[in-house]
């Protein structure tokens, strides 16, 4: 196969592109436009291709690019890719805002990272301080095929299990679905959750808590109630601890969040606004 990397300089790019360089019975070309990234790839010992020229006769393309440049940049590259060329997305928000190009003799694949689990085997400083994945910790991935063949879809797993290699589980999941996890869930929601628990703790520290002593009892705690409220294990929480929550959720929450943030047009409309960029 003859895959291109676009966006290959930048951060995402770089990461993943570490790792498709072990594809090595492969032929894989390096789109970069920017300085900073052009001066990555060359640390790497790798050079640069021209889009037209990495994009003619490509059998597959990967798009490590920002969501708001995707829907530009497909529709400059998908009228030369070949018939039957795969293209694989990194994140949902680009082909559930519906802009990418259409074009029946393509096929669209995305996959994206869970990330490795806090919940984990690992035992190795390097996994333990892999944060991200795609290095040394072990990672589940999650796929959709948005348009093409079973076929295209077996490829575009194997590529992805390369890309964010080393992978455990890889998951089978509409687009749709994909969108509810990222951006509803993991970003909407649970980022916003965690931004407020700094919030909190940050207070405790404003109160005379000493710093390293507040976040120890953060992590600490998070890691126990993650693993009673996940069920990893079959140990409730206390019943003081369990009247506190009932007292400050209709505090902290609005009553009907849930249904807020998960009504599918929600959804769209979050999606929509991080491929515009506004």
């Amino acid at each position: 196969m003859k895959i291109t990397l676009m966006g290959a300089g930048g951060k995402m790019g770089c990461r993943v592109g570490d790792n498709l360089r072990q594809f090595s019975q492969h032929d894989i070309a390096y789109v970069e436009v920017s300085d900073a990234g052009i001066a990555r790839l060359t640390e790497r010992g790798l050079t640069t291709t021209s889009q037209s020229e990495a994009i003619a006769n490509c059998d597959a393309v990967v798009l490590a690019l920002p969501d708001k440049v995707i829907g530009t940049v497909c529709h400059q590259i998908v009228p030369e890719l070949s018939s039957g060329a795969l293209i694989i997305g990194l994140d949902p928000a680009a082909g559930y805002a519906g802009v990418l190009p259409k074009r029946d003799d393509i096929a669209y694949f995305v996959a994206h990272p869970c990330h490795p689990p806090v919940m984990s085997d690992e035992v190795t400083p390097e996994a333990q301080s892999d944060y991200f994945g795609g290095e040394y910790a072990k990672q589940d991935i999650v796929c959709s095929l948005i348009q093409g063949s079973e076929a295209d879809y077996e490829n575009g797993e194997t590529i992805a299990r390369v890309l964010y290699a080393p992978v455990m589980n890889s998951y089978r999941i509409t687009l749709e679905q994909m969108a509810i996890l990222e951006p509803a869930l993991v970003e909407t929601t649970v980022l916003t959750c965690l931004l407020e628990m700094r919030k909190a703790m940050d207070k405790a520290v404003d109160m005379g808590v000493p710093a390293d002593a507040a976040k120890s009892f953060m992590m600490g705690h998070l890691r126990v109630l993650l693993a009673i409220v996940f069920d990893y294990v079959d140990f409730p929480v206390s019943d003081g601890a369990k009247l506190a929550a009932d007292v400050a959720a209709p505090i902290i929450f609005q009553p009907d969040w849930v249904e807020q943030i998960f009504n599918i047009e929600a959804v769209q409309a979050s999606v929509t606004e991080i491929v515009s960029g506004e």
